[in-house]
């Protein structure tokens, strides 16, 4: 080796063992949230069985999947706990729970959908949510980095950036998908639907805000059509608003407002009617 390729073997060596990562851990990611599902709903196992010693099985591989993960980043994140892979295992009937809730909104929200079978299969939003709320569940449990790579594997495969430390309710819908970016903070109630390109996210971007609440919340009930972006930690949509597609919103409205594309907010009334607002978006 002569010695300009000396230099430069040495000076890669150093970069590498700098950044030396376990390349397992990356490869594991996709594998292991394809088992969790595949053990919550058959429509995502490699082989039906329907039988007591299959579930077994099942949650056997699942336990052993999330230990070998742990035991792999050990090494870098050393206050990283040993039951954790047994109190994640606790909580997936609640999970699978919440997603059966997830799929049955989306497919009465969608009357394209003939079946709930239909939208588990086949729709990136339920697949979006579903990886998302096995990440959010490592997440809340303290398990590093890996609620992360789940989350970017749900980019890649359907267009959707949900981090893993967002606060989502109950029946979620993300109807269509692609686009949607729902940042680490962002407070979500129940019964909340979505379209393609909104963005929930921060009004100012500064590593000095780390800690501290950037997304906005939005309440139960709420609707934000196709690309609205809604930006800012104070922000609050109130109850039952509707943000019209293509709308920017950084500021609070009030329970059962309505956003429009031009700026305007209005307040539906009981009797269901719009009545103006003094607001300026």
């Amino acid at each position: 080796m002569d010695d300009s390729n000396a230099r430069l073997v040495a000076a890669l060596l150093e970069a590498r063992q700098r950044h030396c990562f376990p390349a397992d851990v990356r490869r594991a990611a996709p594998e292991f949230v394809g088992q969790v599902l595949g053990l919550l709903f058959p429509h995502f196992a490699e082989r039906l069985e329907c039988t007591a010693a299959a579930v077994h099985r099942d949650v056997t591989t699942v336990e052993a999947s999330l230990h070998r993960i742990r035991d792999t980043l050990a090494p870098l994140y050393p206050g990283i706990e040993r039951d954790l892979p047994a109190r994640f295992m606790e909580r997936l009937p609640g999970l699978y729970d919440w997603l059966r809730q997830d799929a049955d909104a989306i497919f009465e929200a969608d009357p394209a959908a003939r079946t709930v079978d239909e939208v588990i299969l086949t729709y990136p939003g339920f697949t979006a949510i579903a990886i998302y709320r096995v990440a959010n569940a490592l997440h809340a449990l303290g398990f590093p980095l890996l609620p992360r790579l789940l989350t970017e594997y749900a980019h890649q495969r359907t267009g959707v950036d949900i981090h893993p430390g967002a606060t989502i309710g109950r029946r979620f819908v993300i109807d269509h998908g692609t686009g949607v970016v729902i940042g680490e903070t962002t407070l979500i109630g129940d019964n909340v639907k979505i379209y393609q390109g909104v963005t929930l996210g921060a009004l100012v971007v500064e590593k000095g805000l780390t800690d501290k609440k950037r997304h906005p919340t939005i309440e139960d009930d709420v609707v934000v059509y196709a690309n609205a972006t809604i930006l800012g930690g104070e922000t609050v949509v109130g109850r039952g608003s509707i943000i019209a597609g293509n709308a920017w919103l950084t500021q609070s409205i009030p329970s059962q407002s309505v956003v429009t594309r031009r700026s305007e907010v209005r307040q539906r009334g009981e009797n269901g009617s719009l009545d103006a607002l003094e607001f300026h978006i």
